[in-house]
């Protein structure tokens, strides 16, 4: 009987461990069957060619004005079945809509104040249409234009060659599927802050 008894509560545990082991553990707040995730976020070099990071100028210069542009960079978002099964069947249902999007920017060395010694974090719009085991590429501000007038980049206007902030941006994409179940899918990017020298 102790051995029948003791039999069952590990196949209890057993059961009570793989279902653990299956939730998400990406989006363990959700229940939609779909996942986002975010392939790569491409940033450019001052040159202006495609990179994994960006090379951001806080000040350009031309026709005898110096001005302020903000930066782009684009993501490329995939959408996947949570259903590790190969012979689950997706639908339209389980296609993703990508609304909006968080910038938040960190440093390496933990000073991390906003306004002071990183840039202000900030909420954009999108509107993109992610299907199941697709890609999609979209493009979206991560460096805007009032940054740039603000500390700490405001700061490195002057600072043309030995001034470089160095930071991380990180990116965070929220959506829906069609019944609107939410989801969530954070990606990162290396950002050079400098006053570069214009072409």
């Amino acid at each position: 009987m102790k051995k029948t008894k003791f039999a069952l509560q590990i196949a209890v545990l057993s059961i009570v461990a793989i279902f653990l082991f299956s939730c998400n553990p990406i989006e363990n707040t959700t229940r939609s069957n779909s996942l986002l995730i975010v392939v790569k976020i491409t940033g450019y070099n001052f040159e202006g060619s495609a990179a994994d990071y960006l090379q951001s100028d806080v000040l350009e210069e031309g026709g005898g004005a110096a001005y302020v542009v903000a930066d782009t960079a684009t993501a490329t978002l995939r959408a996947e079945l949570l259903n590790p099964n190969p012979d689950a069947d997706s639908s339209l249902y389980n296609g993703i809509f990508v609304t909006r999007y968080v910038v938040t920017y960190t440093r390496s060395d933990g000073r991390n104040n906003p306004g002071v010694d990183v840039p202000h974090s900030f909420e954009g719009a999108m509107q993109s249409w992610v299907q199941i085991g697709e890609e999609e590429e979209v493009g979206f501000i991560i460096v805007r234009e009032v940054a740039k007038a603000e500390p700490p980049l405001l700061d490195l206007h002057d600072a043309r060659e030995e001034g470089v902030l160095q930071v991380t941006a990180q990116v965070d994409f929220y959506g829906y599927d069609t019944v609107n179940r939410q989801v969530k899918a954070t990606g990162y990017l290396a950002i050079f802050f400098a006053n570069y020298i214009d072409q």
